[in-house]
């Protein structure tokens, strides 16, 4: 059958993946609704701002360590455990909230929670690249990244929300319950372990691995300078800035879905330098922004910037499952999960020195030149490698 003849409902009606993508959604969202909040909630009972951004700190922290343990676990239990796991760890313990927000027990339950999330992210990607033929990897991957960053747009604010007009006591209860609604979806996957490695041995190459890494790390470094100080550097119109965020998540969501379906039709790794293109270009418009204000100017940042945030996610993804191929999806998706979570913490650390030295133009300056060089770099040393940084299909 022609790739352009595989329609979105024919995507949906692939086994497990509608239960897959339900998953994603109330797990990201369950994350989301607390993501702001606890951390709000300690500096309200008299935690110092070092406590208040440590709480985010450890949760990460946890998430990228658990995430390198994910594929032996995933061959271990599977899909279906690890997945049920992640979602039990990710949100019940949120209720201990209710306890105690004193430093220790806060930290202590974020690790925990962390490493719930940490399981989710590597077993969730790497479940939709198992349960999809190789024709809709990319939609399918695009249409994973619709349902996590939709249950964000919602969760994200409604955590706030539901804290300013009430209090963080139905916060926390909805952040232990909707993972739970992630595990009954779990229940209806199929039973998969990761494929038997059969001739696909030892580590994946450098060579094919370090573009999709670098661009996904590069960008994600750059959402996190985005992220943090965006709102510092147009303080003064702190609604714009939450606009702005808005329009930055709703550009990626499109970014990703375009990318997976231009991927599935013209090939794996062709997306990736126009979309590094609309993300340089988001960002020095950005560096424009931050300097002048213009509203005009910092709306053309967030669509052009999110577009392609949005598609380099995308491409990556598939670049490297593509590269790794079924034998090693799991090790794949722990790799790019954390090239994209250490790049964001990376980026906000960074970026924000230099925003603390040169000012907030010279943050957004400075992302958009790493992300026109560093993956530039990395396809150069590829090739210095003699290997391939754009497979076309992926092994058997």
């Amino acid at each position: 059958m022609p790739v352009a003849s595989v329609t979105g409902p024919r995507l949906l009606r692939t086994p497990g993946l509608l239960a897959a993508l339900v998953m994603g959604a109330a797990a990201f969202g369950g994350w989301a609704v607390l993501l702001p909040v606890v951390p709000l909630i300690v500096s309200l009972s008299g935690g110092s701002d070092t406590l208040a951004g440590g709480v985010t700190a450890v949760f990460m922290a946890a998430t990228v360590l658990t995430q390198f343990g994910v594929p032996r676990l995933l061959r271990r239990w599977g899909y279906r455990w690890v997945l049920a796991a992640g979602c039990l760890l990710l949100g019940p313990p949120s209720l201990l909230f209710l306890l105690s927000t004193e430093a220790i027990p806060v930290l202590a339950v974020s690790a925990v929670r962390g490493a719930g999330f940490g399981m989710l992210t590597v077993a969730g990607s790497a479940l939709v690249a198992e349960l999809v033929p190789r024709e809709m990897l990319g939609r399918a991957t695009g249409a994973q990244g619709i349902a996590v960053a939709a249950a964000q747009m919602v969760g994200l604010p409604a955590g706030l929300a539901i804290m300013q007009h009430w209090s963080a006591t139905p916060v926390f209860v909805l952040g232990a319950l909707i993972p739970l609604l992630a595990v009954g979806a779990v229940t209806r996957l199929p039973h998969l372990h990761p494929r038997p490695a059969g001739t696909a041995r030892g580590r994946l190459p450098l060579s094919v691995r370090l573009v999709p890494w670098l661009s996904i790390a590069t960008v994600a470094a750059a959402f996190g300078g985005v992220s943090s100080l965006l709102p510092i550097a147009i303080a003064e119109r702190a609604s714009l800035a939450g606009g702005v965020l808005a329009v930055v998540s709703g550009a990626a969501v499109c970014g990703r879905y375009a990318a997976g379906s231009f991927s599935d039709r013209v090939g794996v790794g062709r997306a990736l330098m126009p979309a590094l293109a609309f993300t340089c270009g988001g960002l020095a418009l950005f560096a424009v922004a931050a300097r002048n204000g213009d509203w005009i100017v910092l709306v053309c940042a967030a669509v052009m910037f999110g577009f392609g945030f949005g598609a380099v996610q995308n491409e990556s993804l598939v670049m490297i499952f593509t590269a790794a191929g079924p034998a090693r999806f799991g090790a794949a998706s722990a790799g790019w999960n954390i090239g994209f979570d250490a790049g964001t913490g990376f980026g906000s650390l960074t970026l924000g020195a230099v925003a603390s030295v040169a000012g907030y133009s010279w943050v957004f300056a400075v992302a958009a030149m790493a992300v026109a060089v560093v993956p530039a770099t990395g396809m150069l040393v590829g090739r210095a490698l003699g290997g391939r940084t754009r497979p076309d299909r992926i092994d058997s």
